[in-house]
């Protein structure tokens, strides 16, 4: 196992009727911007929730922010905590309100001309405006880390950002939120998770045998509860924990003291930013090919993943690896998401030379866990997701 640091101070509130405690979490004399997406915090019964709980607040509201947080729209927002004299930040919605809040918690201190530079020169930020969340779409696992991604329309750009002054001060995770949320987005969230996880855990092995468990066990219950929730939202036992293992898959918890690959994000972040396909889909889409292509440096952890998730018992490690990759693909399928890039658009010819070429112009000589995916071989990964 490798050495690691390990600190989360987002405080999780989960159940329901825990937005009722949203006031307790925030300061007293504090003037809130309120962040939401695009209005459906106002049909399931959560604006007024939110708004009953912040009656002693002095609170500003900022809607509209889109599924992938768009520079220019919190660039507006940026005005209005500016305009304002906003002190703390709320979001209210799912990992796109979360990201764009972190943003800007980021953007309100930041002491440079240009906040876009926190993206694309990668800026940690230490220090932020504070905030909490409330979240309503499980998926990204937003609510308890310190990472966000934001995209940039015009140039058709998606970058992450980072830091340890971007954690969350609280988090409410009601699971009765999920009961009014669209399947295709819960199907998103599913794949989403599900490949947070993958990505954490689909390297090589340090021994570290715990870590490997916990993501294991997160894969499993993603598993057992896809079904059920996706069939019945209001199923609270299943919306409890399909919300939980999202927000586990990604606070930190099973990263620690193991090596990470992430350039199934990488990639697929490209094609949200170039074509405007869901997040989760394009990790749908990048998966197979990803883990095909580099079967030999993924085997032996793919094959453990076969046996131990999919029940995969018979054949050589190879075919065991093989076996993992499709039965994650058939997963990914069972959802309703598909799994080629055709699938979404007519004009996918050239892109993965447009991806390579990009990755090629940033400086980046190497993704995943060894640092060895290039350019040219993110450009034959793309191709065989064609």
């Amino acid at each position: 196992m490798n050495n690691f640091d390990l600190q989360n101070p987002t405080k999780i509130l989960f159940g329901k009727n825990q937005i009722a405690n949203l006031s307790k979490e925030i300061p007293e004399n504090a003037k809130i911007l309120m962040l939401y997406g695009g209005g459906s915090i106002k049909k399931n019964g959560v604006y007024v929730q939110v708004i009953e709980a912040l009656t002693n607040f002095d609170v500003i509201e900022f809607g509209g922010i889109p599924a992938n947080p768009e520079y220019a729209v919190l660039m507006d927002a940026l005005q209005v905590i500016k305009d304002e004299n906003i002190t703390y930040l709320l979001a209210v919605g799912g990992g796109s309100v979360i990201d764009g809040t972190k943003f800007l918690s980021a953007a309100a201190l930041y002491e440079g001309k240009e906040p876009w530079d926190i993206l694309v020169k990668n800026i940690r930020t230490l220090k932020g405006m504070p905030f909490g969340t409330v979240l309503t779409l499980p998926a990204t696992g937003s609510e308890m880390n310190s990472g966000a991604v934001i995209t940039k329309a015009e140039t058709k750009e998606k970058f992450a950002m980072g830091g340890s002054g971007l954690f969350p001060q609280f988090s409410i995770l009601d699971p009765e939120v999920i009961k009014s949320i669209p399947k295709r987005q819960i199907a998103n969230g599913l794949a989403d998770a599900f490949t947070h996880v993958l990505e954490q855990y689909m390297t090589y092995s340090v021994d570290a045998k715990l870590q490997d468990r916990f993501a294991e066990s997160i894969l499993q219950t993603i598993l057992e509860v896809a079904p059920t929730i996706l069939k019945d939202p209001s199923d609270y036992k299943a919306a409890s924990n399909f919300m939980w293992s999202c927000t586990m898959a990604l606070n930190g918890l099973i990263q620690k003291g193991v090596p990470s690959d992430w350039a199934i994000h990488m990639i697929g972040h490209e094609l949200t930013a170039l074509f405007g396909i869901d997040h989760a889909c394009t990790l749908a889409i990048i998966t197979e090919s990803h883990y095909t292509y580099n079967l030999e440096s993924k085997k032996e952890k793919l094959a453990q993943y076969a046996e131990r998730v999919w029940n995969v018992t018979e054949g050589t490690i190879e075919e065991k690896a093989l076996a993992g990759i499709k039965k994650t693909t058939e997963f990914f399928q069972s959802l309703g998401i598909k799994t080629t890039l055709s699938e979404y658009t007519d004009d996918y010819k050239g892109t993965a030379q447009i991806i390579s070429k990009r990755f090629t112009d940033r400086g980046w000589k190497g993704l995943g866990e060894y640092g060895k995916v290039t350019p040219s071989d993110v450009e034959k990964i793309v191709e065989m997701s064609y």
